[in-house]
């Protein structure tokens, strides 16, 4: 029996030779060395985040994931046909996994900055999210947005976040500070050491589920809304085409409007 590459090599030539069969108009979108060897080892590896509440979040109690991108990773495998292997990542991570080939794609809500931009490949945006603050409820100087960039006000930032890029160009008079593993931006809020943190949609409601001492700041007016969306290497455009392909039909097909509905995204999805 031929291999995976070796029918798709021969599949590409009979393409070449009749390109106007009915199914090689599909053929590109299912082609290419990602998707080849994501056949051959019938195995699609899947970068995540497993610290991000509501996207791929894996439960510290149960050690179970979960999250809407691992719902939605598990339909890409499902379509592809292939078995699903989670590789831990982290956005500062983020490039070298991917560049490196650690994994075929990274699924974690990835927020399409310019500089990753400059290394990677985005597909179409499925999600969007604007800043928000995180404060405590006790804490009498954070009441509104206004009140952030004021001085003395000490303000956290995950490391490698979109966050980081732009509150250090948005903070005129408070003073930014870069929370990096093992500390964590919720430790420094409840120990005093910063007065409010800076998150994304998806991450405050594990805040807001989970924590009675937490409270919301929002913006009262956008202030950065951000595009997220799964990321691969470049120089495999039919994988990006594939990927792209599959973030239409969930779009199309509700499986999106689903798997955000079961992890409390529904008001950040993006539908065109």
């Amino acid at each position: 029996m031929k291999s995976p590459v070796l029918r798709r090599a021969l599949w590409r030539s009979v393409c070449a030779l009749l390109p106007l069969l009915p199914l090689c108009v599909l053929a590109p979108a299912q082609a290419g060395p990602v998707l080849d060897r994501v056949t051959a080892s019938s195995t699609l590896r899947v970068c995540i985040w497993p610290d991000y509440y509501g996207v791929t979040y894996r439960s510290p109690r149960t050690q179970q994931l979960g999250g809407i991108d691992i719902d939605l990773s598990q339909e890409l495998a499902k379509d592809l046909g292939v078995k699903l292997s989670y590789v831990d990542s982290s956005f500062p991570k983020l490039v070298d996994d991917l560049v490196g080939d650690r994994c075929d794609i990274a699924m974690f809500a990835i927020g399409v900055l310019p500089a990753r931009q400059a290394a990677l490949k985005f597909a179409q945006p499925y999600l969007q999210s604007d800043i928000y603050g995180v404060t405590t409820r006790s804490n009498r100087a954070i009441k509104s947005w206004s009140d952030i960039d004021k001085p003395g006000v000490q303000v956290a930032v995950q490391a490698g976040t979109f966050m980081e890029p732009v509150m250090a160009a948005g903070l005129k008079q408070a003073k930014m500070v870069v929370v990096r593993p093992p500390q964590t931006r919720e430790q420094e809020l409840e120990a005093g050491r910063v007065d409010v943190f800076m998150t994304d949609y998806p991450y405050s409601r594990r805040l807001l589920d989970n924590a009675d001492w937490a409270r919301l700041i929002a913006p009262s007016s956008p202030y950065h809304v951000l595009p997220y969306a799964y990321a691969v290497k470049p120089g495999d455009e039919d994988w990006l085409r594939r990927v792209n392909d599959f973030v239409a039909q969930i779009k199309r097909d509700g499986r999106l409007q689903d798997a955000a509905k079961r992890h409390g995204l529904t008001e950040i999805v993006v539908l065109k």
